[in-house]
């Protein structure tokens, strides 16, 4: 898949980042098997898309998740965190179980606080943060993320999980 330009946040930050295997290893524990059909939907550059076919998901790659809708089992993405409101929002809307890969400091904000007091919240929380591949081949991890996850039904409502970044 091509790459494309990254999107600029306020201050000129970057929005796009790439996430690493390990940061998807630390799911597959908590997804169904009879979950075989993902549907990656802020796919950028494919990394994360490519990582859960090597584990024979079937992949329904996007990147317009606020407009485009694909039959799936589960909706697992690392989002644009410009717009993680909207992001929610649709995924809790749609009732599907899905992850989103968001910074802990997402608990926070009254809109997404009142969407998580409505449809609930689950958590898979790594025990060191994760190493962000960002486009110029540089790694950024000064802040802590964590599986943001709805209508997965896990084992508890924070699970903390051992990561190995090798």
């Amino acid at each position: 898949m091509k790459s494309k330009k990254p999107t600029l946040m306020e201050g000129g930050h970057t929005d796009e980042i790439y996430t690493p295997k390990y940061a998807l290893d630390i799911l597959l524990p908590f997804i169904k098997e009879d979950w075989t059909r993902v549907w990656e939907c802020a796919c950028g550059t494919g990394k994360l898309a490519g990582y859960l076919e090597e584990e024979e998901f079937r992949v329904t790659e996007g990147n317009d998740f606020l407009n485009e809708e694909f039959d799936c089992d589960i909706i697992i993405t690392n989002p644009p965190y410009s717009i993680k409101d909207k992001f929610l929002e649709r995924a809790f809307k749609l009732g599907k179980p899905f992850a989103f890969l968001l910074p802990i400091s997402a608990l926070g904000g009254e809109k997404r606080i009142r969407l998580f007091m409505k449809y609930g919240l689950q958590m898979i929380i790594p025990t060191k943060r994760v190493n962000y591949i960002t486009p110029n081949n540089g790694k950024s991890s000064w802040f802590h993320t964590a599986w943001f996850c709805g209508n997965m039904k896990l084992p508890k409502q924070l699970n903390f999980v051992e990561i190995n970044r090798d």
